[in-house]
Formats: structure tokens, sequence, C-alpha cells
């Protein structure tokens, strides 16, 4: 098989590929450039035999002052770095965009089909198209607000002011409603959408609140993709089983990463909705490709394809990100692994 027929055949639940496909959501260029010195992620990904690769819309950065940027939707943004995405320089919001009804009312969203957002998506399907998975990024009705409204405050809001914040999510979700199609038009072969609804811990939420304000965009996100026969990826950290009944039947086609540090047990996940969705996941990177040894990562691999790989339906990945504080052997000795263990049929 090549990349594409044994990415789908998993994703799909259509049997046992040749082997269990391989993704990551980002891979850190520290990383690529110790194992393969000058390569893109494009030559990484075609090097190494990875399956799939991730791309996003490109926000067109506006520079403000040292360190802070203002995005696409106004909100300004300083850039630091965050324990939550393996040591990497995120964005972090600053200041609500908006505060009021009246702020609201002369607010113009971003234009989610101007053709500067998708040079990186144009870039890969030129390049990949029919020989690697190309999915496409994006969020929906939880992250956005809470940029463009601050954390404290949308939250308030859904308790004392519901209509206000479910006008922001509206707004939002219709962009990337509009931008997902658009990224279909082009030749995305695979929609993901990226928010994080829980902790360790659990939701960020209750699971009322998480009905009411959050699962109606990301059902809007996920008909999209539907509607045009094209399989849809959820990716949420942390601690789901309180939620993961209402995403599965959501509609979702798959469920990554399956957070081990959260608690998350891919056989589990596997047992309880594998004739549902796909399993993508879960090698923590949290801990183990952080800290373990090449060893550790091999054995670590071999219990998950152990676990969730026979009859297929899995797909192996990091639990979140290959970042920068991965030494590059464990990220090369996970890769060489899934070739040695996950070879169907599975025996192990």
């Amino acid at each position: 098989m090549n990349s594409v027929e044994r990415f789908f055949t998993a994703l799909q639940r259509k049997g046992e590929p040749d082997r269990v496909p391989i993704m990551d959501l980002d891979i850190a260029p520290e990383v690529i450039n110790s194992l393969l010195p000058g390569a893109t992620v494009y030559d990484f990904i075609e090097k190494m035999d990875i399956d799939a690769l991730l791309v996003v819309e490109d926000i067109p950065w506006e520079d403000v002052g040292p360190g802070v940027k203002r995005d696409h939707w106004g909100v300004l943004r300083r850039f630091e770095f965050s324990s939550m995405m393996g040591f990497e320089k995120w964005p972090i919001p600053l200041a609500p965009k908006i505060t009021s009804e009246k702020e609201l009312a002369a607010y113009i969203p971003p234009n989610p089909r101007e053709e500067r957002r998708f040079v990186s998506l144009n870039k890969a399907i030129e390049r990949f198209k029919g020989n690697k998975v190309i999915i496409f990024g994006h969020h929906s009705s939880l992250l956005y607000p809470w940029f463009i409204l601050g954390t404290e405050n949308l939250f308030r809001y859904y308790i004392d002011n519901s209509r206000f914040a479910k006008r922001v999510i509206d707004m939002v979700v219709d962009y990337f409603v509009e931008l997902e199609k658009y990224a279909i038009e082009l030749g995305a072969d695979v929609i993901l959408d990226g928010e994080d609804y829980c902790g360790n811990n659990g939701l960020f939420m209750s699971p009322e609140h998480f009905d009411e304000f959050v699962l109606p965009g990301l059902q809007k996100v996920i008909n999209t993709a539907k509607e045009r026969n094209i399989p849809f990826i959820k990716h949420s950290d942390g601690y789901l089983w309180p939620i993961l009944d209402k995403l599965v039947n959501a509609g979702i086609d798959a469920l990554n990463p399956i957070e081990p540090a959260a608690g998350m047990d891919i056989g589990e996940v596997k047992e309880a909705y594998g004739d549902r969705i796909a399993v993508i996941g879960n090698i923590d990177c949290a801990h183990l490709l952080s800290f373990g040894t090449p060893e550790d990562v091999k054995n670590a691999v071999r219990e998950c394809i152990r676990k969730a790989s026979p009859g297929g339906g899995h797909i192996i990945s990091s639990s979140n990100v290959i970042h920068s504080g991965i030494p590059p052997e464990n990220y090369a000795a996970m890769i060489k692994a899934v070739k040695e263990y996950g070879c169907y049929p599975i025996q192990l």
C-alpha cells in the first residue's frame, strides 16, 4: 500500500492495512534538522515514510512590539514559551478584543476565503496530493471565542450573558465552516478540529455548558466535512471520558491523541468505540519521548500497537506533537519501532 491507501484503510476501519500508519500534528525543526540536516518538514515526511501531514491556515501576523503580534481577528498575542505546547513559543492572547455588544456589532471578522490563508495548503497539495494524506486543521467553537472574549469572560458569559457568548461563538464557527469548505475545495483529504476541551483532570466547563456552547459548533464543522464525504478527526488533549460519547455520537471518524498523561488508555478507547471510530495515538510526548531512552520508546510503541492495532483502525502518533524537547533519537526510535512491530498481521 502507499501512504494514502494505508491511512484511509485505518481511518475508515476497512480492515487491516499493510502496516500501522504514522502521523503527527507537528514536528519541531530542531528534531528534523538533527535527523536529516537541511531537510524541510516535507522532505522529512517523505524520507521517513510518514503517511500524513497536518496543514493549518496561514495567519497574517502583524508586528506590534517586541514579541507581540496581532492576529487576523485583531487579538494581541505575545509569543511565549509554553509547557503545554512542549516548550515551543505559543502566541498567548493578552487582552479581550470584544468586551460589549456595541463592539461586537461594529466588528468585522476576517475573510475565510482569502487566498493568503491557503498558501501552505496549496504547497502541500502540489507536492503530496495522492501520495500522502493532507489533513487540514482548524478550530470551531471554543478556542477563538476564548481568545476574542478572554478566558474568564467567556465562561462568565456562559452563565450571565449566554446570548452574547453565542453570538460570538456563531460568528467564529461561521468563519471556520467557510474556511473548511474552501480547504476541501482546494484538495484537503481530511479535516481535523484542534481544540482541547479538557485538562488532565477533566473538562474545562460543565458537561451542560459543553452541550450548550461548544457541541453545536463542533457539530457544524463535522457536518460540513461529512456532507462532502471528507473524514473528520477530533483532537483534544486531556481526560475525555466524560464527553467521549458526545464526540462519537457527533459523527467523528477518529479521535486523537488519547493522552496517556491524562489517564486515557488507547486500548480501553478502542474496546469501547473501535466499531465506530479509529484511534490515533498515543506515544507519550510529555514524559516518555522527552525523558525516556530509545529502548523505552521502542517498548512503548510495541505496547501501543499490541493494544490498539489488531484488526486495523489504529494510526500511531505522539500524544500531542514532536516538540523541541524530544531527543531526536527517541523520535527515530518511535518510527523504527512502528515499522518493526506494526506490520500486519500483528503478532505481539
